[in-house]
């Protein structure tokens, strides 16, 4: 298969490239070619936010598209419009953020989901910014579209920080703040599975919305935490903790402790998803163990300091404050 990763040097394009090389396939990145491209791969160099970046594509043509883009819609309209009738098949990496608020557990794809609009710019909040890139993706490309609408994504090339600092301060060992109740349930998907999927799904020409996390029941914070724990050298010791004191302290979830949400909304809208129809189109969600070993190997060979979005907040908890809350 002839692909084109928009991107495809960074946490999900990098391990849909991964996989596109292990499988033999052609692949060519479209990127302004700030990080080194892997190897047996073909670059070809421009900004796609820039007028007239696309034209670096010139004419050519590939079998399927995926496209990792979380920002301004307009950018995936002009891409898909620039893509039409060029390549098979378009991705487009969504989020499951695009669900509303109010819609009813368990989530499926044809849930209500919030306003958006293809021709937005960068004034649009998340949500939005992924439900106007659906719309950009499908009205522009005029071809099939796969919608993939991933929740939580966790291992290796994570640049957004989550599992990689549970894993760096379970590794310093000592008590650490573990956010419970130790049986709350996660729904995630290992980035590796994401590439796999999306993949699979391109050359079967699948098209709509796809829910990707794992399967309900997958794990828990509990599984998580403690396997993470005994990957990383089993010093730590973890001091589970009810979700009421930790945000009596004003310990924030998802920022300082990431991964986490106490019990209710959005940790249902977040874990609550049917997962039914990807997996009836093949989706496979590795053991949690397998994850988690794979990130911190992954962090191994960079040295244990991980790469970070500049547009994502940094994320964790300081240790001072996790030290004084667990006096």
């Amino acid at each position: 298969m002839r692909l084109l990763v928009l991107g495809g040097t960074g946490f999900v394009g990098r391990a849909v490239v991964d996989e596109a090389r292990r499988r033999g396939h052609h692949i060519t990145l479209f990127n302004r070619g700030l990080r080194p491209a892997p190897s047996g791969t073909t670059t070809i160099a421009g900004d796609r936010t820039a007028p007239g970046g696309l034209a670096a594509l010139g004419d050519g043509t590939w079998d399927a598209v995926v496209d990792t883009w979380s920002a301004a819609p307009a950018v995936v309209r002009d891409a898909a419009r620039a893509l039409k009738g060029r390549a098979g098949h378009y991705t487009y990496v969504s989020s499951r953020s695009v669900y509303a608020d109010d819609a009813p557990a368990p989530l499926t794809e044809d849930a209500p989901v919030v306003d958006g609009s293809p021709d937005a710019g960068d004034d649009v909040d998340y949500a939005a910014a992924k439900r106007g890139g659906e719309l950009a993706a499908e009205h522009g490309f005029g071809g099939p579209v796969l919608l993939a609408r991933a929740g939580l994504i966790l291992g290796p090339y994570e640049d957004i920080g989550r599992l990689p600092w549970w894993l760096r301060r379970l590794a310093r060992g000592g008590p650490v703040l573990a956010p419970g109740p130790r049986d709350l349930p996660l729904q995630y998907i290992d980035v590796r599975d994401l590439a796999e999927f999306l993949l699979d799904a391109a050359a079967a020409r699948r098209t709509g919305p796809y829910n990707l996390v794992s399967a309900p029941g997958h794990t828990t914070m509990g599984e998580l935490l403690e396997t993470a724990a005994e990957v990383t050298g089993g010093r730590a010791e973890l001091r589970w903790t009810a979700p009421e004191a930790i945000l009596a302290a004003g310990i924030e979830p998802w920022i300082e402790l990431p991964i986490w949400l106490p019990p209710g909304s959005p940790h249902t809208l977040l874990h609550s998803g049917d997962v039914s129809r990807a997996l009836a189109a093949g989706l496979r969600n590795r053991p949690v163990r397998d994850t988690v070993t794979g990130t911190w190997e992954w962090l191994g060979d960079l040295g244990g300091v991980p790469p970070q979005r500049p547009d994502r907040p940094v994320v964790g908890l300081d240790p001072a404050k996790e030290a004084q809350f667990l006096i």
